[in-house]
């Protein structure tokens, strides 16, 4: 993929950048679940992916939107690693939440509880937030999925696609 730094291996066989960063170059499926080298996989967010906040926010938008949270999450991880540091909360937050949708989607419950509890944490913890994040709607909706989840409910393919930004 263009924008994809070089990949090497390392001792033990694993995938490593040019910086000698560890780097998994396997393909992945829709959920981000490795699949078998040569296997036809959902194309891959760039690991340099730079965009400015409301493109990041409309990219993971309209990734969320297509049931892909995994990608959605990587999109948010360049903002939370490339952006101000005043915001690497936020962002780590944004990141964590779609974590959480991408473990509900592979069944994995304790791990979604874990990373939406994670998120709801920071995003609270960082009040107010610009570029129209829609703080109080992704804690609601963090808090509506914990308990379905508590409570063994079903979650729908809708309920994992929460708005990032305040609608206008």
């Amino acid at each position: 993929m263009k924008g994809m730094p070089e990949q090497t291996q390392d001792d033990t066989g694993r995938d490593r950048d040019d910086n000698g960063r560890a780097r998994n170059a396997r393909p992945r499926d829709r959920f981000g679940r490795p699949l078998p080298f040569g296997a036809a996989g959902i194309p891959r967010i760039p690991d340099d992916l730079d965009l400015p906040p409301a493109e990041t926010l409309d990219y993971a938008q309209r990734l969320l939107d297509d049931g892909l949270a995994f990608n959605a999450h990587e999109v948010l991880e360049a903002a939370w690693k490339n952006g101000p540091f005043a915001e690497k909360s936020l962002w780590q937050g944004l990141a964590q939440f779609a974590v959480g949708l991408t473990h509900i989607q592979r069944g994995n419950q304790k791990g979604a509880q874990t990373l939406l509890e994670r998120a709801a944490r920071r995003l609270a913890d960082y009040g107010p937030a610009p570029y129209d994040i829609d703080s109080p709607g992704l804690l609601a909706c963090a808090h509506t999925l914990l308990t379905a989840l508590e409570q063994g409910k079903a979650i729908s393919d809708n309920d994992l696609r929460p708005r990032l930004t305040i609608p206008h």
